[in-house]
């Protein structure tokens, strides 16, 4: 800062709102932005990116999930032990049929319940961002006028008729005493 003067441009800034350092969004001055950001071919589509097949729970959704093994439905205690040969089919019996059933559940019902959900998060998405934060926004505004003249009749009415309540009976006085 030399001399207190400021530099205009951050002035300029300061009082326009919709216009960034880079530019206007729609007409940008800075060529990197114009060349990277607005470029179509850069933008990634975030339908179509690479998912992971290892890790199909990144945000632990389903932790509370009940994980059923072999182990926590079946056991033998100390003493009642089945053929060891009895116990390695049952294990792989278990093992295998849940595997595949919940694998063959999912490829006849899993598509059409994503379907499904897929159109119920959609209507829901564009309930919430078309009607729902409007009206909570139009009621907003809309209460604010009725609070205002809801203060204004409190004030007026019944501010003086407390003050003078007060007033009055700030005189009494209660004294206690104990006799013995």
């Amino acid at each position: 800062m030399t001399g207190g003067l400021k530099d205009e441009t951050e002035e300029e800034f300061l009082h326009s709102p919709f216009i960034r350092k880079q530019g206007n969004i729609y007409k940008p001055n800075n060529k990197a932005m114009d060349n990277e950001s607005l470029n179509e071919k850069t933008l990634e589509d975030v339908h179509t990116k690479e998912i992971d097949l290892v890790n199909r729970d990144p945000k632990h959704i389903n932790d509370d999930v009940v994980k059923v093994d072999f182990e926590d439905v079946i056991a033998e205690p100390a003493g009642t032990y089945s053929f060891d040969g009895v116990w390695k089919a049952s294990f792989t019996t278990f093992t295998v049929t849940k595997y595949w059933c919940y694998r063959l559940l999912t490829a006849l019902v899993g598509i059409p319940l994503a379907l499904i959900w897929g159109i119920f998060f959609a209507i829901l998405s564009f309930v919430h961002i078309w009607a729902v934060v409007p009206c909570l926004k139009s009621y907003l505004i809309e209460i604010h006028c009725l609070s205002r003249t809801y203060a204004i009749c409190v004030h007026t009415f019944c501010d003086p008729l407390y003050e003078a309540m007060g007033k009055c009976l700030s005189s009494i006085r209660i004294r206690m005493t104990k006799e013995v």
